[in-house]
């Protein structure tokens, strides 16, 4: 009997293009869901009734929420091919903590940007720059941090960088200007076709920010 692989996700999502980068390297093929998280529908209720978040994998009728533990799972259950974590239990612990570091500060950071006003946006910026600064020094001088190879922290942290333009625009600064090596390991990863072909339109994602700000009354 053929897999059953269902994706329930938004376009613009970080967390959900973490898992369809993940299943594309993997060459699983899978049914993408666009959901409305506005008005969820029931499908997404079911499959996550604790968060009622997206993403989530149905694997042949199973559920897996979290965008982290499900590239860990899609890992494990296609082990055959196009490994992304180390065999190394240390390296991987290491990944892990990146991975969690970047959800805890590359998210919010990020995120004071777009949701706040006035000098609060200048604390955030700073906050970000730094937050990439230390990323920076973690990539050290290699072209991926899996080193030669894009893996599990490339494609963690990868699905931000499409909102980084909002960032830029809402916050007036640049990226570059500060972490030149970031933005070339960023445009590095987006060589690669599995990368670029998931990746939200950057216009895409500020046009979504913007609305956002407009609802919460932030414009």
């Amino acid at each position: 009997m053929a897999e059953e692989v269902v994706v329930l996700d938004t376009r613009v999502s970080m967390f959900g293009m973490r898992v369809r980068i993940a299943l594309a390297e993997k060459g699983v093929k899978y049914e993408y869901k666009e959901q409305d998280l506005r008005n969820k529908n029931q499908l997404l209720l079911q499959m996550n009734p604790i968060h009622k978040k997206i993403p989530v994998l149905i694997h042949n009728g199973k559920p897996i929420c979290e965008s982290i533990i499900i590239v860990e799972y899609i890992d494990e259950v296609w082990n055959d091919r196009a490994p992304l974590q180390s065999s190394d239990p240390y390296q991987r612990a290491q990944d892990r903590f990146w991975a969690d570091f970047i959800d805890k500060k590359v998210f919010d950071d990020g995120k004071r940007i777009w949701t706040t006003k006035g000098n609060e946006i200048e604390v955030a910026k700073k906050d970000f720059i730094n937050t990439l600064k230390q990323l920076e020094d973690r990539l050290g001088d290699k072209p991926y941090f899996g080193g030669d190879t894009f893996r599990f922290v490339d494609l963690a942290l990868i699905p931000y960088y499409c909102w980084f333009y909002a960032y830029e625009v809402i916050g007036n600064f640049k990226v570059e200007a500060e972490c030149p090596k970031f933005v070339a390991w960023a445009e590095r990863c987006k060589q690669i076709e599995n990368v670029s072909k998931t990746l939200a339109d950057e216009k895409v994602v500020y046009d979504f920010v913007v609305t956002l700000r407009k609802k919460y009354g932030i414009e």
